[in-house]
């Protein structure tokens, strides 16, 4: 499982990986243009990179593309095609086969060491969690401990304080015994933590001056993103990258409230000199999400505290830039899955569509010696043609009814009741004659598409199917042309499909049908990167593994025919990927797609008459 869970994450977190880290860099450069402005801008653009990491842009392309518009599915196969399932029951058991073999190196490898990199990370994860809880838990006693003040000199001057920074609420003020410097202990429920020793040396205004220190940390909410970012750096403790990012906001959020405490007006001597007096007596706190007054690097902030130096607005250009950064991390991600989703099938049929007129189902009856025979003809006529167009089918379900007039793999589907893939009807469907001369007059591609939205009326006209559409991010097989070149025999001519247990055999079927096949044996959505459009002859044969039968079980074949083998023997066929690549030339390389699924909202089972 976790060799599977893997190799569709691994693409997604690679992706995740670079993109956060770009997004960073760019934070940099950005934070370097404005270097003259607020520390609290530069705090706020650290801060959204750190966030980045827990805000993966597929989230964003994802949002876009729950609000794309809704379109009638286009054709991607003929019209007309035929396909027949037949499988006979034998004597001798299936052999079944271990885990299928990816065939190229570099998943294999993965798959070998993604459970030792999955327990690495879990490890290190622990690691950082464990430690900043056990640090969590000593100051959480302290302040347990400390005695909560209403009176004194300290309350005095916290209460003075807040009245000149007009503070909204009272913030409770405990004393301690300990020697650890004052802070801001709490995230909703915030109190500032001092300690007894520290107020016999500091003199009224050295007081007042980090009170206030403290009270900008609350007002800034500055626990609560420390907070958010120790939860980065214990997900992504791996990447150095998060680690630079938490000094950078240490820094800017001193410096932000400095710089916040000087424009209140604040003596720059009195205040430095506080400052080093408590770094004198006191020690830093061991969280970062208890905001102190000694954070940074001190030499920088005595410098930067005693300089008379202007903090500069933000002119034009500069705002020009932070808007067009905000646009290019969220607005961008947003349009791309606005604009670049896929369409999404028609949630009802296509209104005005022609509907079949003369429509009979019927329960499926079992053929007495176990044969298993499924047929489907779907005939759209063209020029010339003399035949009424129409559905045909034997043995079908309603599953698969969907699947052929939506155009979905086995894996797009989901929210089925199990009766949709066990209970098996025959249906014979025709349209009225001057329907079908109208039909004759329009082109291939139409009429294609006409047919499609017939099919797609008549499963929700008899089977009072509902659906609608959603696009998730799944694993999937990416079906190319392997190395040695594809082995597939171009025909001209349409012609039948003959599926078994481990077997497929085509005689010029597109490869639409292949990609079909493989998914129903696969349980992913395969998507077809060959290029190749054409109609082709081809004989696949393989030993299909446990979940592939299991799959099999699932969509109602028999229970005698899973005791059987295939009509070739198969004991020394290679699993599934491995055939693909040998017999026909292709590869199936996995990865994580973008796909569009079709949720089945309501379905019934149609009248016995």
């Amino acid at each position: 499982m976790l060799s599977d869970l893997s190799n569709a994450g691994a693409p997604a977190l690679a992706d995740h990986l670079w993109q956060s880290t770009l997004v960073a860099g760019a934070a940099g450069l950005l934070a370097l243009v404005l270097r003259r402005n607020s520390a609290r801008l530069r705090y706020c653009i650290w801060f959204a990179a750190s966030l980045k990491f827990l805000v993966p842009f597929s989230l964003l392309i994802a949002a876009g593309g729950a609000f794309s518009w809704r379109t009638a599915p286009s054709p991607t196969s003929p019209g007309m095609y035929g396909m027949e399932i037949v499988s006979q029951p034998f004597t001798k058991s299936l052999p079944l086969s271990g885990p299928v073999a990816i065939p190229a190196a570099s998943p294999a490898l993965l798959a070998r060491l993604s459970p030792l990199l999955f327990w690495v990370w879990v490890l290190g994860f622990a690691l950082v969690l464990s430690v900043w809880m056990v640090r969590w838990w000593r100051i959480s006693a302290m302040t347990g401990k400390a005695t909560l003040l209403s009176e004194g000199r300290e309350y005095a001057a916290l209460r003075r304080v807040e009245y000149l920074t007009r503070s909204r609420r009272p913030l409770a003020l405990r004393l301690s015994k300990t020697s650890v410097e004052p802070g801001v202990f709490g995230i909703f429920r915030p109190a500032l933590l001092w300690p007894r020793s520290i107020s016999t040396r500091l003199e009224d205004a050295h007081l007042e001056a980090v009170i206030a220190h403290e009270l900008f940390h609350v007002r800034r909410r500055d626990n609560l993103a420390a907070a958010l970012h120790m939860l980065v750096e214990a997900i992504f403790w791996f990447h150095p990258l998060v680690w630079w990012i938490g000094l950078r906001l240490i820094e800017e959020r001193e410096r932000a409230c400095d710089e916040a405490v000087l424009e209140l007006g604040g003596r720059r001597g009195i205040y430095a000199e506080s400052i080093l007096k408590v770094c004198e007596f006191c020690l830093s706190s061991p969280l970062t999400c208890v905001s102190g007054v000694t954070g940074a690097d001190l030499k920088k902030r005595m410098v930067y505290i005693m300089t008379d130096h202007l903090v500069r607005k933000l002119n034009l250009s500069r705002k020009l830039l932070l808007w067009a950064s905000a646009c290019l991390v969220l607005v961008l991600p947003f349009a791309y899955g606005l604009f670049t989703a896929t369409p999404s099938r028609a949630e009802s049929p296509v209104a005005g569509a022609p509907r079949f007129t003369n429509v009979t189902i019927k329960p499926h009856k079992a053929a007495g010696d176990g044969l298993v025979m499924t047929k489907m003809m779907m005939k759209v006529p063209g020029p010339g043609d003399d035949k009424d167009p129409g559905y045909f089918a034997i043995n079908v379900s309603l599953h698969t009814l969907i699947q052929t007039a939506y155009r979905v793999q086995e894996a797009q589907l989901t929210g089925e009741a199990d009766w949709m893939k066990t209970d098996r009807y025959d249906i014979n469907a025709t349209v009225d004659p001057s329907v079908a001369d109208q039909m004759r007059g329009l082109s291939e591609k139409q009429r294609q598409l006409i047919g499609q939205q017939m099919l797609q009326q008549l499963v929700a006209d008899y089977f009072k199917v509902t659906l609608h559409q959603e696009s998730r991010d799944l694993p999937a097989y990416e079906l190319m042309a392997a190395e040695g070149g594809v082995k597939l025999q171009s025909v001209s001519k349409i012609g039948m499909v003959r599926m078994n247990i481990g077997e497929l055999i085509a005689h010029g079927a597109p490869i639409e049908i292949l990609t079909t096949q493989l998914s129903q044996r696969l349980g992913r959505t395969v998507v077809n990167k060959t290029g190749l459009t054409g109609n082709y002859d081809f004989t696949l044969r393989w030993t299909p593994d446990a979940e592939e039968l299991a799959r099999a079980r699932a969509a109602g074949l028999p229970p005698k025919l899973m005791e059987a083998q295939p009509t070739t023997p198969t004991d020394s066929a290679p699993p599934l990927l491995t055939a693909v690549q040998e017999q026909l030339g292709l590869k199936l390389q996995p990865q994580v797609e973008r796909v569009p699924i079709l949720v089945i909202d309501h379905a019934e089972q149609p009248p016995a008459n």
